[in-house]
């Protein structure tokens, strides 16, 4: 069986990643990032999820060789 999770979870967690960095950049310095400390929590978290699912895609790639 060919079956490789790795594709569509890291196709998954790249763009909601992406999603989310675009959002934190363009709502930077509101006033809800007053309660995380001004820690732009959408762009933090949007890249760490756009990171993991790059090295996801990779994975998968690398795999099919």
């Amino acid at each position: 069986m060919g079956l490789d999770i790795r594709l569509p979870l890291g196709a998954l967690f790249l763009i909601t990643g992406a999603m989310l960095v675009v959002y934190g950049l363009l709502t930077r310095g509101d006033a809800m990032y007053a309660q995380s400390g001004g820690i732009n929590l959408n762009a933090v978290w949007g890249a760490v999820m756009a990171i993991f699912g790059a090295v996801m895609l990779y994975a998968s790639r690398r795999a099919r060789r």
